[in-house]
């Protein structure tokens, strides 16, 4: 039958049995008698709802909740990831709007203040177009000391000025805060606590006009670029950029008006601008001879004064019209800040080892409303080779420019956009940097690049479709280096708008002589979780060249010790080695690495299961290549939404899972989901790296990490001996988390925990702080790379 249009609080507490009570007084518990519709929302079959907009409303009908501090607690399915809730409290002369940020699988849960006088409660279950199904949905009342504990608790937590602080020391950072602002403890304290939760959608235009509002208003973070900026343009640097655009027939007054005016208001005024125009740009733009005479540092080349011989003879042509110290391409209509040189020379300042600068940039609408910002990662070569991440916008030093501009060769077509051709060029600085084991890319993580809608190359043009071309750059890149692997079609991007179609999976060929992998499988008892993992790696993994050492911790269970002995003497790939120590994950992992006979480690929890063959061919392909350290896996909940996609450092104070609870097809934040690519940090649950990496490190940390975050840890002194991580979303498997080891409840557990997480803080605070396969503008509190 279809759900009628509301819904009943009975039909509310379908979760309740999960949600615990923070009190136990009942009376202290408001659910809604009904939840009716108020706007935009269209009941379906089975309880499930339609967003008809972006801000549908239920109406709370029944008891009020009491005043003062509520501890709110909803869950929800739904088809937007990403998506967040909003329950608004109106009184006669003020609204009151908390934000939700959803999380799926589990309750999410925040604290508010309920104002006194609510008139009028209404819920947005989510605040965007798609379905919805609500299971879960209360509020309860909580004390005032309780409610303060659980504050400061999110504060040390979450906070980006109380992170790592005292419980003394965030009381009189508040204290300070109040008195400086003549405001309550309470008010400051509940305006800390709401940042923690600000929730900022890249994809939604009015989020991220708000964050721009936030970030880059007068007096914010803008204005010590601004300072700086400043500094820059009056000091004694002698730098100049020169910047190359090609032009053709197409082009409009306006979008190569809108470029040139940027650089004219270039806060760093040593530039200079070099247009290829073809013949017919020429004759049938007059105002184009005009526009580039109207300053002296703009430089108009026409075919006669290039070779005839396509995109690589205008390249040439204004490789010998540049002068200065760094040279590039920028897209034509592209307009850039106006501090964006002035940018490029502070990062020069403090690296002045790079070879190639890019940074962050975001679109412009027809009414110039600013959108779909792409924050990009550092610099990031298995990504580069899934997808062009790159822009509009890219500068190299003369050096690195004379050798990657060799790789245009001699045949390209006529007309080429740009961005392509930054994205050909950069693939060549992949080498270098490897062979000289130090970064010579270098990323300004800030929007520097504004590109409008109209000026944005087809996805579609002469020369395919943007997978069709990207997979052509590729694909020469390897056959120039002669790489030992193929370029091919990756997954599709389903969210695509202009980057219509596939990334690139880049297949690395095995080593002709197949290396033994040793799979280290830890566990106690569990027979039911230990059967289904090791039966499923033996019955479906292609690559065959493995041993599976089940590392036994004082296991007691019949069934358990029966089923160890009877896979190993069924399948020769099998030992069962025992551990007779306390539980020390690092410890029995280190033991296991020991015994195993393989030239390759792999960590295995004893709750994966593979769901699909190749999963370890192609871990395997991966970690045999000399630049490559350890290897990731794509790990699902057995619900299908997503549990590992790679370890994001810094989210959650130490490190978390990106995309933790995506759904299963979603390309993720600008395609990460669906792209391999380079992370800092990947986990143990499925992870190899070779042997020789894994003894040049000494292994897992059991003496500090003998349970949590020993694998970051592993991870970032892999990173830090040269070694390149990866994250591949071609091996793919259920992992049915931390099911065998149970949860950190008792204060003995809890105590280990602060101290493995003090280790971290303490060893690698700069690395936690700056993830380069992150971007510093994406939150550090939610897992779906909203902004900070």
């Amino acid at each position: 039958m279809p759900t009628p249009p509301f819904l009943e609080g009975s039909q509310l507490q379908s979760s309740a049995a999960k949600a615990p009570t923070f009190l136990s007084l009942p009376l202290h518990i408001r659910v809604p008698r009904y939840l009716r519709i108020d706007s935009d929302l269209a009941p379906l079959d089975d309880g499930e709802w339609r967003s008809l907009s972006s801000t549908p409303a239920f109406l709370w009908e029944g008891p009020r909740p009491l005043p003062g501090w509520n501890m709110v607690e909803i869950d929800m399915e739904r088809s937007v990831t990403g998506a967040a809730a909003v329950i608004t409290f109106e009184t006669d002369d003020r609204i009151h709007t908390v934000e939700l940020p959803l999380r799926a699988g589990k309750i999410t849960r925040r604290m508010l203040r309920v104002p006194r006088g609510v008139r009028r409660i209404t819920l947005c279950p989510i605040n965007s177009r798609g379905t919805f199904r609500l299971k879960h949905f209360r509020l309860v009342w909580l004390t005032p000391r309780f409610a303060k504990d659980r504050l400061i608790q999110r504060l040390a937590t979450n906070h980006r000025v109380c992170r790592g602080l005292s419980r003394k020391e965030i009381l009189s950072l508040l204290d300070h805060e109040a008195h400086m602002h003549r405001l309550t403890w309470k008010e400051i304290a509940l305006d800390y606590y709401d940042s923690t939760f600000l929730h900022f959608n890249p994809c939604i235009m009015s989020d991220y006009s708000k964050w721009i509002g936030m970030v880059e208003s007068p007096g914010l973070s803008l204005t010590n670029v601004t300072a700086t900026a400043s500094s820059a343009a009056e000091s004694d640097v002698d730098m100049v950029f020169s910047l190359g655009m090609l032009i053709d027939e197409n082009v409009t007054e306006e979008a190569f008006g809108n470029s040139l005016a940027s650089l004219v208001e270039q806060t760093y005024a040593q530039w200079q601008l070099v247009v290829s125009a073809t013949n017919k740009a020429v004759q049938r733009h007059d105002w184009l001879v005009v526009a580039c005479e109207s300053d002296a540092r703009v430089r108009l080349l026409t075919e006669e004064e290039s070779s005839s011989d396509g995109v690589a003879g205008q390249i040439e042509a204004i490789s010998s019209e540049m002068l200065g110290d760094w040279v590039g391409l920028m897209t034509v209509g592209a307009a850039l800040a106006s501090e964006a040189l002035s940018r490029f020379v502070q990062l020069l300042g403090e690296k002045p080892q790079a070879g190639f600068l890019y940074c962050d940039e975001d679109r412009l609408d027809s009414a110039g409303h600013r959108h779909s910002p792409n924050f990009k990662p550092g610099w990031n070569p298995d990504l580069l080779l899934s997808k062009p991440y790159l822009g509009h916008l890219g500068l190299w030093s003369r050096e690195q420019w004379q050798v990657c501009r060799h790789s245009l060769g001699t045949g390209h077509a006529a007309t080429v956009d740009t961005a392509d051709l930054i994205h050909q060029l950069a693939l060549e600085m992949i080498e270098p940097a490897h062979k000289s084991h130090q970064s010579l890319a270098w990323r300004v993580p800030q929007v520097l690049v504004h590109v409008p809608d109209d000026y944005l190359p087809s996805a579609v043009s002469d020369q395919g479709s943007w997978g069709t071309r990207h997979l052509a750059r590729v694909s020469d890149y390897l056959a120039r280096h002669d790489v030992a692997a193929v370029a091919e079609p990756g997954k599709v991007l389903v969210e695509a708008k202009d980057d219509v179609g596939e990334n690139v999976r880049v297949r690395w060929q095995l080593p002709e002589s197949q290396p033994l992998v040793s799979l280290l499988v830890p566990t106690r008892d569990g027979v039911e979780i230990l059967k289904p993992c090791v039966d499923a790696i033996l019955a479906h993994t292609e690559y065959r060249h493995f041993e599976l050492l089940i590392l036994d911790n004082q296991s007691t269970c019949p069934q358990t010790l029966d089923y160890m002995r009877e896979v190993a003497k069924r399948d020769e790939r099998v030992r069962v080695l025992h551990w007779d120590e306390p539980f020390n994950y690092s410890a029995i992992n280190n033991f296991g690495a020991r015994e195993a006979r393989g030239d390759i480690i792999g960590l295995v929890n004893n709750d994966i299961e593979p769901m699909n063959g190749e999963w370890l061919t192609e871990m395997v392909s991966q970690v045999c290549r000399p630049d490559i350290g350890c290897v990731g896996a794509k790990l699902y909940y057995p619900n299908g939404t997503i549990q590992h996609a790679g370890v994001i450092l810094g989210l959650g104070s130490i490190a978390g899972h990106a995309h933790r609870f995506f759904n299963r097809d979603e390309d993720g934040f600008q395609g990460r989901l669906k792209s391999t690519q380079n992370l800092s940090a990947v986990t143990a649950a499925c992870l190899l790296l070779r042997r020789s990496v894994f003894d040049e490190v000494n292994g897992l940390n059991e003496e500090k990490l003998a349970v949590a975050y020993n694998d970051v840890d592993l991870c970032l002194k892999v990173r830090e001996a040269g070694y390149r991580n990866l994250w591949t979303p071609y091996a793919e498997l259920y992992h049915h988390e931390s099911i065998s080891r149970g949860a950190d409840d008792t204060p003995k557990k809890r105590a280990r925990w602060l101290s493995e997480c003090e280790y971290m803080r303490t060893t690698w605070a700069e690395q936690l702080d700056n993830d380069p396969a992150y971007n510093p503008n994406l939150t550090l509190v939610h897992e779906d790379f909203s902004l900070r």
